[in-house]
């Protein structure tokens, strides 16, 4: 590895992260239900470790959210495994409501027994509530918007919008709990720093966006060298590194300085542009344990 590539240093845990976690754990014995919006091109990596200890006991719902910016089958795989963890998945592109109009029925199939238990109390219509929890930038406002097809979070293309928690009502027996992003104190795993700096979820204000470029490139070379091919026109060689494929893309598209040195910042950011943009491709950054 170029020693541009290497481990990302992030430090990313905002003070209010703490008053966060309080409120979250406190409105928690209110909800029937957590729904949890993951990144599909990095479902692990964009969940919180606190949730699943938070959160212990309760039906859950995972939103596979931005699939159409991920790999299917890769998907597929992510799907299939949260459902071998008991929680059932909805997989959606938030942006353009594909799949949030399933979620109310999603969220009334796993609350099933509780609503038969209901109707038998004569409580048939009583109010569900569900908390929505996510990392910033996962999407979670965007999602919010669509299910209660109204503009109601509020939600901008960058980390750490929402800060307070919100109700939103869907229909009348359904309503939800927004959330503000709940971040974790340390990276543990520098892939997680990586992954999650691709999808943008970590503002590139605090990093160095050449060396999480040449990440990316040499990540895409070994896993999708087809992209690179027919976006950049770069082969892959067996000695090249991601900042030598970063060069050789600048060299491309004719990013070359005074002296004949490319600009390898200028291309950093047009590559992370078009993969967070999907113009470069679907792709997924993980696999589920299993399948590694």
């Amino acid at each position: 590895m170029d020693a541009r590539e290497k481990d990302l240093n992030i430090q990313w845990y905002p003070g209010h992260m703490t008053k966060t976690r309080r409120m979250i754990a406190e409105q928690l014995r209110h909800m029937d239900a957590v729904c949890e919006i993951l990144d599909a091109r990095a479902p692990l990596s964009s969940r919180n470790p606190d949730v699943g200890e938070l959160t212990a006991g309760k039906p859950r719902l995972i939103v596979l959210n931005r699939v159409d910016l991920a790999d299917p089958a890769a998907t597929k795989a992510w799907g299939a495994w949260f459902r071998g963890q008991d929680a059932a998945v909805l997989e959606c592109n938030a942006r353009q409501g594909q799949g949030t109009r399933q979620f109310p029925a999603a969220v009334r199939s796993l609350l099933s027994d509780k609503l038969a238990a209901y109707a038998e109390r004569g409580q048939a219509g009583r109010m569900l509530r569900v908390m929505i929890l996510g990392i910033p930038n996962v999407g979670k406002s965007t999602f919010i918007n669509q299910v209660a097809r109204r503009k109601t979070a509020k939600a901008e293309d960058r980390p750490g919008v929402t800060r307070a928690k919100q109700w939103v009502p869907v229909d009348q027996s359904l309503e939800l709990l927004d959330t503000p992003g709940m971040l974790w104190p340390k990276f543990e795993d520098p892939g997680v720093a990586f992954r999650l700096a691709c999808t943008g979820a970590v503002r590139d204000e605090i990093m160095d966006l050449e060396e999480l470029a040449a990440r990316l490139t040499a990540y895409l070379g070994e896993h999708y060298p087809q992209a690179l091919l027919d976006r950049y026109k770069v082969e892959r060689e067996p000695e090249d590194g991601g900042y030598d494929l970063l060069v050789k893309a600048g060299r491309k598209r004719g990013f070359v300085l005074r002296g004949g040195e490319i600009d390898t910042e200028r291309m950093a950011r047009i590559l992370l542009d078009e993969f967070r943009s999907g113009k470069l491709g679907r792709f997924t950054l993980e696999l589920p344990p299993a399948s590694h």
